[in-house]
């Protein structure tokens, strides 16, 4: 979280939607120009619904309230479905990285400091507002719906998580 991304924006092009193995949800991976030096940076996060190659995103407080769009959540207003939330500033996101999981954030407090959000299971839990997260549901939702039929299928898809 950089000068940058703490008073503007920063923008990014999505260059790839990958499958990781032992995840549900696809991955996108993201490239920024790096704001210091004269290079590109690759980053790669849980893709969400909407999002497609060749797609600007925009990281930031000054980011607009978009699809794949990454902002703090004392910028957002209520209501919105988000993903891939922090729970303390700047840890890279921890709620919500399931596939179809999402969360909604429920309020803000008085003084703008803290911010009440949904999480998937039904809970409410309250995190700071410097705390970011990409607007949208994670791809690769309704996963489950498919009946697995086989053992040996369910053999397969737990191989790859060992």
């Amino acid at each position: 979280v950089d000068y940058a991304e703490r008073h503007g924006f920063m923008k990014g092009l999505v260059k790839n939607i990958i499958h990781d193995p032992g995840r549900g949800a696809p991955m996108a991976e993201v490239v920024f120009h790096d704001p210091y030096r004269y290079k590109l940076t690759k980053e790669r996060w849980v893709a969400v619904e909407g999002l497609h190659t060749g797609q600007f995103v925009y990281c930031g407080s000054k980011a607009q309230l978009s699809v794949g769009n990454v902002l703090p959540l004392g910028k957002m207003p209520e209501g919105t479905v988000i993903s891939m939330c922090e729970d303390k500033a700047a840890d890279r996101g921890r709620l919500a990285r399931a596939s179809g999981c999402s969360c909604m954030v429920v309020g803000h407090s008085d003084d703008g400091r803290k911010t009440r959000i949904r999480l998937p299971s039904g809970s409410r839990k309250t995190v700071p507002s410097t705390c970011r997260a990409v607007v949208g549901i994670v791809a690769g939702g309704g996963r489950m719906d498919k009946p697995m039929l086989k053992a040996g299928n369910m053999f397969h898809k737990y191989k790859v998580k060992r």
